[in-house]
């Protein structure tokens, strides 16, 4: 019996250490996740700002879609959000 209680203790020792592995994985991915989607908020402000400064009207919106888009893109996203917005104001 004490043979048995052995394998199921390192079993559940290295089931332990994969799902810390997965937790820190998925914690990592999701903080890279929040950090894109508020540097590209930030930088969708300052270039409306810019813009506006400029004489042109807003052309991307700060919304859920904006966010979305730039959470899982990163800055491709938010450029291409001004080029749809470019190419929507032409």
């Amino acid at each position: 019996m004490n043979q048995y209680w052995s394998y199921a203790l390192i079993i559940a020792a290295c089931m332990a250490v994969l799902v810390i592995g997965a937790l820190r994985e998925r914690a990592e991915w999701l903080l890279n996740m929040v950090l894109r989607a508020v540097m590209g908020m930030i930088a969708i402000y300052f270039v409306n700002t810019f813009l506006a400064g400029q004489g042109i009207g807003t052309i991307v919106g700060i919304n859920a879609i904006s966010f979305l888009t730039s959470a899982i893109l990163g800055f491709p996203g938010v450029v291409g959000l001004y080029g749809l917005g470019f190419y929507h104001f032409l």
